[in-house]
């Protein structure tokens, strides 16, 4: 069925939970996997304004070692399960066009996604990532969603 899953992850709780499913799944099925993060760029201000370089630096350090925190744990838990896993962290795309591309470059034939991040709108069905993937992805996607009781 499936042989190489795309987990896509922000570091949020509801992504954390998508990647242990994502893992469990790919070990079921014996598939291997890729951990994907994205860094959003800095966000650059309004014309005639240029950020401090020091500025620049700390975020780009802040996000290295956010996108290293979360990728080193789904490593840590793909090896747990006996899966194979490859990590990446991109920079500088918008988070669904990195997720979609990558499912593409990387020959996945599922993704697997909160549906929400820590950007999203709660009371809203879908996050405005899972939405742009769900439009653009040439492959399934799996959608995983808070679990309420």
């Amino acid at each position: 069925m499936y042989k190489h899953l795309l987990i896509a992850s922000d570091g949020s709780e509801l992504a954390g939970k998508a990647l242990t499913h994502g893992l469990e799944l790919a070990q079921s099925l014996g598939a291997r996997v890729t951990v994907l993060t994205a860094s959003a760029p800095f966000p650059m201000p309004g014309y005639g304004t240029v950020p401090a370089a020091t500025l620049i630096e700390a975020y780009e350090k802040a996000t290295t070692e956010n996108a290293e925190r979360i990728l080193s744990a789904a490593g840590e838990a793909a090896k747990k399960l006996g899966v194979i896993c490859e990590t990446i962290h991109a920079r500088a795309r918008e988070p669904a066009e990195v997720i979609v591309d990558t499912a593409q470059s990387k020959a996945c034939d599922l993704i697997v996604m909160a549906s929400h991040g820590y950007h999203a709108v709660k009371r809203l069905l879908l996050g405005s990532v899972a939405i742009e993937v769900l439009a653009h992805s040439k492959v399934p996607v799996l959608i995983f969603r808070n679990q309420t009781t």
